[in-house]
This record gives structure tokens, sequence and C-alpha cells, in this order.
């Protein structure tokens, strides 16, 4: 079935005539997140190989992380976003206001469930440090910043909410399919082996229904906004 012609058109980031501000923030935090995905991706291939894995090992380390898988998104978002002439699908597609709220909202749980859960159980020095904010702070913030000055207010269908929940949701069905397969959870609040599963579930809900509440913020500020 086709729209009707009077539903109204979702507006594409940036717009039409974007400011030199909005183009710059994008772009920055494009770079942030690339450099970071490639610097953490170096640091757990040095580690695993040093543990006598391969690389191959590594990467499938690397992408068990919800950190990183998120970083990657929003540095492909971002991109996207600060490339402005150029019109791909793909371009097209992570410019949809609903698309970067989307990022947008999984990089800020992933600060901060970050900071909130994980922060205590190591410190990192020096570089490794650095890195650890470039991922679960100055990011998470500079997206929160780069949505509520430039993303304009824009419809909210029941499709949007529910694809926003895809990606949580698969993230946790792979995660726990893979650590059945070899015993490794990237995160200790969802450790089957030492938890158990009923603990593990009880976690697992938690963590998506605060998920849920915090894009009920986004969605607030945005039923909030002029158009």
């Amino acid at each position: 079935m086709r729209p009707s012609s009077s539903e109204p058109r979702e507006p594409e980031l940036p717009l039409p005539s974007p400011g030199v501000p909005s183009i710059t923030l994008a772009a920055i935090i494009a770079v942030i997140a690339w450099v970071s995905i490639f610097a953490q991706t170096d640091v757990t291939i040095d580690r695993t190989l040093a543990r006598g894995l391969t690389v191959l090992d590594a990467l499938a380390r690397m992408t068990s992380y919800l950190t990183n898988l998120t970083v990657l998104a929003c540095a492909l978002c971002f991109s996207c976003v600060a490339l402005r002439r150029q019109r791909t699908p793909l371009t097209r597609f992570f410019r949809q206001p609903t698309v970067i709220t989307a990022v947008v909202g999984y990089m800020a749980f992933v600060g901060i469930a970050y900071n909130l859960l994980l922060r205590g159980l190591w410190t990192p020095t020096a570089f490794r440090l650095l890195l650890n904010e470039s991922l679960h702070s100055v990011l998470p913030m500079l997206c929160a910043l780069y949505w509520v000055l430039f993303v304009p207010r824009f419809h909210l269908r029941l499709r949007h909410w529910l694809g926003w929940l895809v990606y949580p949701l698969a993230y946790l069905a792979v995660t726990f399919w893979r650590g059945s397969l070899s015993d490794f959870y990237p995160y200790p609040f969802i450790d089957v082996d030492t938890l158990g599963v009923k603990h593990v579930v009880v976690n697992a809900a938690l963590l998506f229904g605060g998920f849920v509440m915090l894009m009920a913020v986004f969605v607030g500020i945005n039923s909030r906004r002029r158009r």
C-alpha cells in the first residue's frame, strides 16, 4: 500500500540549508567515532594475539561488545550526515531524523550504562583512559548535543518505536547464543555461567526497560518541539 500524499514527509539531515555548526559538529563526531573504533580494534587485536589467539578471535571479541557496535553505527551515521553532497541509499537512510534519533539513543544508553554499572570495575590509564572516555563519555555527550541542537521535530509512528527496539533485542539474542557456544559473555551482569539463567533474564529485562524509558525521553522532547 502506498502512503497517502497528505502524510507528512520526514525531513532529511542535514537540512537543505544546513549551517556550518551543524556540519562541523557532525564531522567532529564522525572523526572521533572512527578514530576510537580503529584504536579499540588495534588494542583488542594486540591483546588477543598476545594470548596466542588469532585476528579472527579478536574481531569476534570486538563485535561482542555493545559499545563497539554502537560506536561503529555512530561513525557511519554521522559520516553520512556530514557528507551532505552524497545522495546514496545509505546516506539517505542515516539522515532520517528517526534513524539518527535511534543512533543517538543507543549512544546515550551506552554512556549511561557504562558510567552507572561498569566504571568502577577497572581503572584504565594513559592511552586506554583517553580511549575509554572517548567511547563512553565524549561521544555520547556530543551525539546528544547534536540531537538537541540540530535534529528537527519529526512525526513519530509506531513502526519507528518498534524499529528502535530491534537493535537491543537482537544484540541480547546474539550475545546469549554466542555465549552458549563459547562460554564468553562481554558484561558481568549478563554472564549466565556466573549468575545463572534466571538472574541474567531479570538483568536483561531491567536493562531493556531502561532503554525503553530512555527512548521515551527522546519521544517526549520531540513531541514538545516546535515544528
